[in-house]
């Protein structure tokens, strides 16, 4: 249980970081000014957290197993859920594509997040 205990911040940032997405989304463009720039604090410090943390266990974990593998696919997607989100604000790129990209993000990172929770949880 200890494992997951290390995740806590991070659970709560990630889930404030969809919350406040949603509510941007649903309020459409032009975006609140401070909903959007919430999100983005909330975001980017979810970010730091996230990568610190799973750097640390990439390092305690053994480097050929399937966490490793999890853990890697979890930090790119937090690299790619906050720089898909700056290219948004920026207006650089496809909006459309960096849209799906930060809708397709979430769900990997979930995923990565589970299975690395679940082979954590069952390593003796």
């Amino acid at each position: 249980m200890d494992i997951f205990s290390k995740f806590t911040i991070l659970g709560i940032l990630f889930v404030l970081t969809v919350a406040f997405g949603f509510w941007l989304s649903h309020l459409g463009k032009p975006y609140n000014g401070i909903l959007f720039n919430i999100h983005k604090l909330v975001a980017l410090g979810a970010v730091i957290v996230a990568i610190s943390q799973l750097f640390k266990m990439i390092t305690v974990a053994n480097p050929i197993s399937l966490v490793v593998v999890f853990l890697i696919l979890a930090a790119i997607c937090t690299l790619v859920l906050f720089a898909s989100g700056a290219l948004m604000s920026a207006g650089k790129l496809d909006y459309t594509l960096m849209l799906t990209i930060h809708r397709v993000a979430p769900v990997l990172l979930t995923i990565a997040m589970a299975m690395a929770g679940y082979l954590l949880a069952r390593t003796p």
